[in-house]
C-alpha cells in the first residue's frame, strides 16, 4: 500500500532557479533504477516461490519503487525540459535486464538475498537523505524526504523477513558479512552506470562503464556527509547481527567515510576529464 502518491507532491512549488545542475543527472539516473523495481519483484517472487507472505510484501515494495522512479522522472523533466523520462527508461530496459529465470537466490540462500536487499535499502535511504539535505529546490527536497522514508521502511521489511529465514538457515556471521560486503561492492556495477548513460548521454554515444560510473559517483559522493555514513553503518551492522551503535560501529563509519572521500576524489578527477553534460542539461542549468 502506497504511503503517498505522485500527484500529492507540491509540483506547483517547483523553482528552476534553485535547481543544482550537479544533482539533475543523478536524479535522472536514479529514476531509471527505481522504475525497474517490477523486474526485481519478479525475481524475488521466484526466489521465494513458496512464501505467499513475502510475495505480497514484494509486490507492495515494487509498487512503491516504481512510484519513486515516476516521481524522480517527472522532476527530471521539469529540471531538464529537453529530457524524456519514458524514452530514457525504454533505452535502459532495452540494454539492462536482470536474470528473471532464476529459481534460487544468487546470494546462495534466502537469508543472503534478504541481507542483500537490506544493503540496497540502506544505501538508498542514506542517498536520498543526502540529496534532500543538499538541494534547495523545494519539490526535490519533498520527493527525497518521501523516498528516504519509504526506503527506511523497506529496510525494516526485508530485515524482518531476514530474521525469519535466519532462524531456518542459520547463516554464520561471516557468511552474512560476506553477502553484505559483496552487495555494497556491487554499487559500482552496470546498473547505475548504464542508467546514467541512458538518462544523460545521447544514444549515439557508445556506452563506457568507466566514464559513466565516474559521471554518477563523482557527483553522488559529493553530497554525502559523515552523519549519513554513520547512520548507514548502523543499519549495515544491524543487518549482519552486530550492535548498530558502539565503538566498533564508530570505527567502521570513520573508515567508510575516509574510503568514500578517497573514492569521491578519484571519481571527481575522472569526471573532470571524461564526461560532458548533455546539451539539454547545459541549457537547463
Amino acid at each position: 500500500m502506497k504511503h503517498w502518491r505522485v500527484d500529492q507532491v507540491g509540483w506547483d512549488r517547483f523553482d528552476p532557479s534553485k535547481v543544482d545542475p550537479e544533482i539533475v543527472p543523478l536524479v535522472k539516473a536514479a529514476a531509471m533504477v527505481e522504475r525497474n523495481g517490477d523486474d526485481y519483484a519478479i525475481y524475488l517472487k521466484r526466489v521465494f516461490h513458496d512464501d505467499p507472505d513475502f510475495h505480497r510484501a514484494a509486490e507492495n515494495w515494487a509498487v512503491e519503487e516504481i512510484q519513486h522512479g515516476d516521481a524522480l522522472g517527472r522532476w527530471g523533466e521539469l529540471a531538464d525540459p529537453g529530457w524524456n523520462y519514458e524514452q530514457a527508461f525504454d533505452r535502459y530496459r532495452a540494454g539492462y535486464r536482470i536474470d528473471l529465470d532464476a529459481d534460487a537466490s544468487i546470494r546462495g540462500s534466502r537469508t543472503g538475498e534478504l541481507i542483500a536487499r537490506c544493503m540496497v535499502e540502506t544505501g538508498t535511504s542514506s542517498y536520498y537523505t543526502a540529496l534532500g539535505e543538499a538541494t534547495d529546490e523545494p519539490v526535490l527536497k519533498e520527493i527525497c524526504r518521501l523516498i528516504a522514508a519509504d526506503e527506511y521502511r523497506h529496510f525494516k521489511l526485508f530485515y524482518d523477513h531476514m530474521k525469519r529465514y535466519l532462524a531456518r538457515e542459520d547463516l554464520s556471521f561471516l557468511q552474512r558479512l560476506r553477502v553484505a560486503a559483496g552487495r555494497i561492492g556491487e554499487s559500482e556495477d552496470d546498473e547505475l552506470a548504464f542508467a546514467f548513460h541512458c538518462s544523460n548521454e545521447d544514444a549515439s554515444v557508445p556506452y563506457s562503464h568507466d566514464r559513466c560510473i565516474a559521471g554518477y559517483m563523482g557527483r553522488a559522493m559529493n553530497f554525502y556527509r559523515y552523519h549519513h555514513i554513520e547512520r548507514a553503518m548502523g543499519m549495515v551492522f544491524k543487518a549482519v547481527g552486530l550492535q548498530p551503535r558502539g565503538r566498533l560501529s564508530d570505527l567502521a563509519a570513520r573508515g567508510a567515510w575516509r574510503l568514500l572521500c578517497w573514492r569521491r576524489d578519484r571519481f571527481r578527477q575522472a569526471l573532470r576529464h571524461g564526461f560532458a553534460v548533455s546539451p539539454h542539461l547545459a541549457r537547463a542549468a
